[in-house]
């Protein structure tokens, strides 16, 4: 990808879904939990319902979705799960690796995500951007009070860049993250490069109020532009 000439003063960045490709198996993982547990679900039924969330968020809406408290052992099959997958790597999403190091160097940049530091941090260094964010990755669990799809979790990041959010652009992919950046004031691209974005996706990121949608990074280069 040729360099990136970019109108904002800043970007920010989900993770899941928008640089790595964990959403589809982390989705899938869940749906087949609750199925093992009497309660059949979807892979896409669980990126509906749950995509984009975290803490105690996440389980009131598994919760919700099931009717009833999660057995015990749901938090230790998850983190078996989440050890798994750093341990082997994810994939990045399509285009996501030659954006980021096409973006111009001065150009101040975060991560906003619903997941810990931990594991963006293991996964960036797998799809090698390990270098890229330095200090600015930031987690809806670890440094705001209320994460998605709460608008905070923009604020901070755009806060600690010294970047006004009005002036910043985000890229979001799910609906849940996508109601956050839109709250912010920021230009939201909604992003469905993921391969877990299908049909339908991109209406429902639109009804939300999005800046935008791109089906691709070189869509989002060109918005951006």
């Amino acid at each position: 990808m040729t360099p990136i000439p970019v109108r904002f003063g800043a970007l920010l960045f989900d993770f899941d879904g928008v640089l790595v490709e964990t959403e589809y198996a982390g989705n899938k993982h869940i749906a087949d939990y609750l199925t093992g547990i009497g309660h059949p679900t979807t892979a896409q039924e669980s990126m509906d319902q749950f995509m984009g969330l975290s803490g105690a968020d996440f389980i009131a809406a598994i919760e919700r979705w099931i009717g009833r408290a999660l057995p015990q052992d749901f938090a230790t099959v998850r983190e078996a799960e989440n050890a798994r997958a750093i341990r082997d790597g994810v994939g990045a999403v399509a285009g996501a690796v030659a954006f980021v190091r096409a973006l111009p160097a001065h150009l101040p940049r975060a991560i906003v995500s619903s997941s810990s530091t931990a594991w963006i941090r293991a996964h960036l260094d797998h799809i090698g951007l390990g270098d890229v964010f330095g200090d600015h990755i930031y987690s809806g669990k670890e440094h705001v009070a209320r994460g998605k799809p709460a608008p905070d979790l923009y604020l901070h990041a755009a806060n600690r860049l010294g970047v006004p959010i009005t002036y910043c652009a985000i890229l979001e992919d799910s609906p849940v993250g996508a109601t956050g950046a839109v709250a912010s004031g920021a230009y939201v691209v909604g992003l469905c490069a993921g391969t877990h974005c299908g049909i339908g996706h991109a209406d429902r990121l639109q009804a939300l109020g999005v800046s935008a949608v791109a089906r691709d990074f070189e869509e989002v280069a060109r918005l951006l532009a």
